[in-house]
């Protein structure tokens, strides 16, 4: 099977199982709550932690997908309360929770989510010990991703954030949840620690290298394709590794935050691509999947190893 069909099987398999847990909420929190939820993604995290299981345990992940969603639903959690603290009226294309609901509402929506995601563990057909292990890994992810969103909201008030700075929130605040995904998976699965320790680092790194490409994203692909406001990290002055690489080229983005026009936007990405900032931060990228990869030689050969090495370069190589 080729990854984008996995992929979309994948998606298909997490919609239905997420339809049946909570395709009929009962109040208005929980229909905040499933908002982000329903409105789509590709649902890659699930899809890590399916290969991670089944890479370490051939088939485990037939009976503990609904265990899966435990990270979709802890991304989404994170996603309802970044947009507060963004003030982003749009997510996916659709308007965002806090928009809707109000933000009280949104902030009791993404914790009705964090309660999801454990209680998701907790039910899972394994061992009471992998089982803690995994419930003590998702915990530990949340606080990290609580720490990478408060430096990157801290950096916004600095002009002189360094490379090694960015890709350490970075980790926390996008490539744990990753690395969690492939833990989890092969924890629950009776993976064995080097295959663990492995998967782990493989996760945080095309984390990271996800997060990067966001960030290229942010500021390539126009509104109608990505769902997001372009260029949104430019002007509201986020130390981005595009921030980082343009100043490093003597490059002063503070003009830049204000309003844009497509025209501006146009103007700005040929100044970047021309001063090799966009190539130097593709190399980046690139060079965490190189890693990536190459930490994945302590599995065994098979067709799950394959589309893990495939899913990092998918990391990468997506437009939106």
């Amino acid at each position: 099977m080729d990854l984008e069909t996995y992929l979309k099987k994948t998606a298909a398999e997490v919609n239905d199982l997420l339809r049946d847990l909570y395709g009929d909420p009962a109040t208005e929190l929980s229909k905040a709550a499933n908002h982000l939820l329903f409105a789509g993604g590709k649902r890659l995290r699930p899809a890590l932690f399916k290969l991670a299981a089944d890479s370490v345990r051939p088939g485990s992940s037939s009976t503990l997908m609904s265990e899966g969603l435990s990270l979709e639903v802890t991304h989404n959690f994170t996603l309802i309360h970044d947009d507060i603290m963004d003030k982003d009226e749009y997510r996916r294309g659709q308007k965002t929770v806090h928009t809707i609901w109000g933000e009280p509402a949104a902030i009791l929506a993404g914790d009705v989510l964090y309660a999801r995601a454990f209680s998701l563990i907790c039910k899972a057909d394994a061992p009471d010990a992998p089982k803690v292990k995994a419930t003590a890994m998702l915990a530990h992810t949340c606080e990290e991703i609580c720490e990478g969103q408060q430096q990157d909201m801290s950096f916004e008030k600095r002009e002189d954030v360094s490379r090694e700075e960015y890709l350490g929130m970075v980790k926390k605040k996008t490539g744990i949840l990753y690395g969690a995904a492939a833990v989890i998976g092969a924890l629950l699965a009776g993976g064995e620690e080097k295959e663990i320790e492995a998967l782990y680092q493989y996760g945080c790194n095309i984390g990271i290298a996800f997060q990067i490409q966001d960030d290229l994203i942010d500021l390539l692909a126009p509104s109608s394709r990505s769902g997001k406001d372009q260029a949104s990290d430019i002007r509201e002055g986020k130390q981005t590794l595009i921030a980082i690489q343009a100043r490093n080229q003597g490059i002063d983005l503070k003009p830049y935050r204000r309003s844009l026009s497509s025209d501006e936007i146009a103007g700005l990405i040929s100044l970047l691509t021309s001063k090799g900032v966009i190539g130097a931060v593709q190399k980046e990228a690139d060079d965490m999947i190189d890693a990536a990869i190459k930490g994945l030689c302590i599995l065994s050969e098979s067709e799950e190893k394959r589309m893990l090495s495939d899913l990092a370069w998918y990391f990468v190589r997506r437009e939106y």
